[in-house]
């Protein structure tokens, strides 16, 4: 060929595609409040969502305020995803401001059937601790699938898929820690935690809970608490109370030195994920990981055997390079 026309033609072949591309469109920036709502947001979402939580490991949702950052974080955000139940309690009004101005779901309240759900006090209500029964907590995959479908119709068919895979292994989970519970000798099955975010957990793998605070941390615990809780550990023998990655330990250690006092030895069995999951980037960031650490915490130390995990979940184990799989 010419060089003087192969130039041109060279030219107009690059130019081309360039000409007709279409822009992809960015994904969809969604802002949740816990990270629990932001690791189903993801695995539902995938590559059509970038979902990021407020609130990382370690952080109080019964206590945490909105920074300016925060606010300015929320209103970038195309939509917003929360708890409710008064689990943020001190950002009900923030929420409620931008509800009047983008998509704001609260995913329990729109999940999940009162008839299921477990009340607390008299400022909850309702118990917002909807994530410790997997099989309750499986039923906001559909309302966040739906949610972004609204925003992205071209995702649908993959939403759904991620969606319905999701689902699946939730499914897996919540039979392998029921399974995993089991195993803890009937006496033993006594869950003595710092406040009550477990009841659910307790409900729906038959293990009897006890906290030492109420449903919110934003409540003072008293010598008669700890004396109340104390006499609980000794009358049943408990051979271990747990601290939560949320809540300073030393309502739980006071309660320790109290039964040790009166001659009964008792240990920290370790601890639990209760208002957070685990650092970013690892297996207990996520929510099946944050069940199955909890799970594991929880039956070794009360005398039980965690069972195999179930293939339904040897993707998730060989993702994190566990060895249960």
């Amino acid at each position: 060929m010419n060089i003087r026309y192969a130039a041109p033609l060279l030219a107009m072949a690059l130019a081309a595609p360039l000409a007709h591309a279409e822009p992809e469109q960015a994904p969809l920036n969604v802002v949740t409040t816990i990270g629990m709502i932001a690791d189903v947001a993801s695995e539902v979402g995938g590559e059509c969502v970038a979902a990021e939580p407020m609130m990382g490991p370690g952080v109080d949702p019964h206590l945490y305020q909105a920074s300016a950052s925060d606010v300015q974080t929320l209103r970038n955000a195309e939509q917003i995803l929360y708890a409710g139940y008064s689990l943020e309690g001190q950002l009900g009004e923030v929420l409620e401001n931008f509800s009047r101005q983008k998509t704001t779901v609260a995913v329990s309240p729109e999940s999940i059937d009162l008839s299921r759900l477990l009340t607390a006090d008299d400022v909850y209500g309702i118990d917002p601790h909807v994530w410790m029964d997997v099989s309750l907590w499986s039923r906001t995959v559909d309302t966040i699938g739906e949610t972004f479908i609204e925003a992205r119709p071209e995702c649908e068919d993959s939403i759904q898929a991620n969606a319905e895979a999701y689902t699946k292994q939730l499914d897996a989970l919540h039979q392998w820690v029921r399974e995993s519970v089991e195993t803890i000798p009937e006496e033993q099955r006594i869950l003595v935690t710092a406040h009550d975010a477990f009841n659910y957990f307790g409900r729906a793998y038959g293990i009897e809970v006890e906290g030492i605070q109420g449903i919110s941390t934003d409540t003072e615990t008293g010598i008669a608490d700890i004396r109340h809780m104390a006499d609980i550990v000794i009358e049943r023998e408990v051979p271990a109370v747990f601290i939560e990655s949320t809540i300073n330990p030393r309502t739980v250690q006071a309660v320790i030195d109290s039964a040790e006092k009166r001659g009964h030895e008792v240990v920290i069995g370790g601890q639990l994920y209760s208002d957070a999951m685990g650092k970013k980037g690892t297996a207990d960031g996520t929510y099946i990981g944050m069940l199955r650490a909890n799970t594991q915490a929880i039956v070794e130390a009360l005398g039980g055997e965690v069972a195999p995990l179930p293939d339904a979940l040897a993707s998730w184990a060989e993702r994190w390079d566990l060895d249960e799989a």
